[in-house]
C-alpha cells in the first residue's frame, strides 16, 4: 500500500535502500542538499512525518548545484524504492528548486552551507540537512506564502525575534511587492511578534 508517512525510521529505511541501489546500478557517489519535513525529522528539531524528501540542491565538487532536472538515474531509483516500501509516488523530488522562482534560484540564506548537517547513507550517498535557522528563513517564506502546517513548522522552531526579523528581511529581499509584506506583517502580528514587525517596517 501506497503513500505511508515517513518518519525517522523511514527515512532511514528509504535513504539507505536509495544509496544500495544506486550503488547497484552503478552510480557514482551523490550529494543531496535537503531541505523540508524530511531535514526537520533527520535533525529532531519537529516531531512529526513527512511525505517527502526534498531536494534542495545538488553538490558536485564542493559546489552546490540546482537539482533541475534531477538526474534520471536518481529519478528512477527512488521510484524503485517508492515501489519496495509503499511511499508516496512524489517521496524524492526537487519542488524547492524546481523553476526560477524556488528557493535555489532565489539565493539561499546566506552561511547555510556552514550549517548543514550530514549524514552518510550506505556506501555513496551523503545527505546533507538544513539547519534550524534556515528552516526558520524557509517556513517563514512557505508560511506567508501557504499556511498551513508551516506555521505550525516555523512555531515549532521556536525562533526568537532576532530570528524572525532577519528571516522576513531575507524573505522581503525575495518578494520585494507591497502585497507580501502587508501579509508577512499581517501573519508575525496575528503570532504575536508585534516587536518583529515594527523593527522591519
Amino acid at each position: 500500500m501506497e503513500n505511508k508517512p515517513i518518519g525517522s525510521d523511514q527515512l532511514d529505511s528509504a535513504l539507505n535502500l536509495f544509496s544500495e541501489l544506486l550503488q547497484f546500478h552503478g552510480s557514482e557517489p551523490v550529494e543531496l542538499i535537503v531541505c523540508g519535513g524530511s531535514a526537520l525529522i533527520a535533525l529532531n528539531l519537529v516531531p512529526r512525518t513527512t511525505r517527502d524528501v526534498d531536494i534542495l540542491a545538488l553538490r558536485s565538487n564542493s559546489i552546490l548545484i540546482a537539482p533541475v532536472p534531477l538526474p534520471e538515474l536518481l529519478v528512477e531509483t527512488a521510484k524503485e524504492v517508492q515501489h519496495a516500501l509503499g511511499l508516496p509516488a512524489d517521496w524524492f523530488n526537487n519542488d524547492p528548486s524546481a523553476n526560477e522562482g524556488s528557493l535555489f534560484q532565489m539565493g539561499l540564506p546566506e552561511g547555510l552551507e556552514s550549517r548543514l548537517t550530514t549524514k552518510r547513507y550506505g556506501a555513496i550517498l551523503s545527505v546533507s540537512f538544513i539547519g534550524r535557522i534556515d528552516q526558520v528563513y524557509f517556513k517563514l517564506w512557505a508560511a506567508v506564502d501557504r499556511g498551513g502546517y508551516h506555521i505550525d513548522d516555523l512555531l515549532k522552531l521556536n525562533p526568537t525575534e532576532n530570528e524572525l526579523v532577519a528571516a522576513a528581511l531575507w524573505t522581503m529581499e525575495k518578494d520585494v511587492s507591497e502585497g507580501y509584506q502587508i501579509v508577512l506583517k499581517q501573519l508575525l502580528t496575528h503570532l504575536g511578534f508585534d516587536n518583529a514587525v515594527q523593527r522591519i517596517s
